[in-house]
C-alpha cells in the first residue's frame, strides 16, 4: 500500500496514519477498537505474526498461524462494521467490540459476527476472545394477500380459497 492509500479496516484514513504503525510495531492501539481494527488489517495483509502478538499471552500457546494462514489464503475480505463498543477507551482495562466482517471465500459471501473482549496489560490492549453471533434474520418478503380465486401463494397451484385460505 502505498502513503495515501485508504487503511482496510474502513476507517477511512490512509493505512500508513491508521493501521500500518500498529502493525509495524511502532505505535500501540489506543483504543479496543483501534486493536480491532488492526486485527482486521492484519487479516487483510495476512500478518500472522501480528495476530498471534495481539492475543493475551495466555491464548498465544494455541494460536496456529499456518491453520489461520492457509484459510486466509483465498479470502478476500471485502470490510469491517463496528457496530458497538462497550468500555475499551484509552483508560480503561477492559473493553468489548461487537463487529461484523465481510468477506468473501471460494466465490461464496460471508461474515464474520463476533462480540469480542479486549484487555489492556501492561499499557497494551489484547484481544481476549470472542464470540460468534447469528447473522440478523432476513425479514421474509410481504406477499400481498391472495384473492379467494387467486393461485395459492404457497406455491400449490391450487387457487388460494381450496388452500391455504379455507
Amino acid at each position: 500500500m502505498t502513503d495515501t492509500e485508504l487503511c482496510p479496516c474502513t476507517s477511512g484514513r490512509p493505512f500508513a496514519d491508521c493501521c500500518g504503525p500498529i502493525l509495524a510495531g511502532t505505535a500501540k492501539a489506543a483504543t479496543a477498537e483501534a486493536l480491532m481494527r488492526s486485527r482486521y488489517a492484519a487479516f487483510v495483509k495476512n500478518d500472522m505474526a501480528y495476530l498471534g502478538a495481539s492475543l493475551v499471552a495466555a491464548k498465544r500457546p494455541g494460536f496456529s498461524a499456518s491453520t489461520i494462514a492457509a484459510w486466509n489464503a483465498d479470502v478476500v475480505w471485502k470490510g469491517l462494521e463496528i457496530l458497538e463498543t462497550a468500555q475499551g477507551g484509552p483508560d480503561d482495562e477492559r473493553g468489548e467490540v461487537r463487529f461484523v466482517a465481510s468477506y468473501e471465500k471460494d466465490g461464496q459471501a460471508g461474515d464474520i459476527r463476533e462480540h469480542a473482549r479486549f484487555r489492556k496489560k501492561g499499557g497494551r490492549w489484547y484481544y481476549l476472545d470472542g464470540k460468534l453471533e447469528a447473522a440478523e434474520p432476513q425479514a421474509a418478503p410481504k406477499r400481498a394477500p391472495a384473492g379467494r380465486n387467486d393461485p395459492c401463494p404457497c406455491g400449490s397451484g391450487v387457487k388460494y380459497k381450496k388452500c391455504c385460505g379455507k
